[in-house]
């Protein structure tokens, strides 16, 4: 298994329309291609913005690249995806005013596969 985490500061005064993004357009393209969202959570960075992210599932780094590249190759999503862009201003002025950092991470497990997890009874 591959997981990556896709991690936004976002100011708080944009986080509705970045969240109806994610979940009107990213999301349903991702599920589409195979990738499998294990959540997205968002929490108060500072008093000005939010950190918002999400945790991915993949089959393996391979299929990740394979789901990235079918993503980026959709005609359709990057209309969409534009189309979002020009309603907000444009896509320069969305990510220089309401977005302060972005990252797509690799996550690392640190639980042995060998290890078998229990619960309390």
């Amino acid at each position: 298994m591959f997981f990556r985490r896709k991690f936004y500061i976002v100011k708080n005064e944009f986080i509705e329309p970045f969240n109806r993004l994610f979940n009107d357009i990213n999301l349903p393209n991702q599920l589409k291609y195979g990738a499998r969202l294990i959540g997205r959570w968002m929490l108060p960075h500072d008093d000005d913005t939010t950190e918002i992210f999400a945790i991915w599932e993949y089959d393996s780094y391979e299929a990740y690249l394979e789901i990235e590249s079918d993503v980026k190759s959709d005609i359709e999503h990057l209309k969409r995806i534009r189309n979002w862009y020009d309603e907000h201003g444009g896509k320069e002025l969305v990510q220089k005013q309401y977005f302060l950092e972005a990252r797509n991470e690799k996550l690392l497990s640190t639980v042995s596969i060998n290890q078998k997890t229990s619960s309390h009874s």
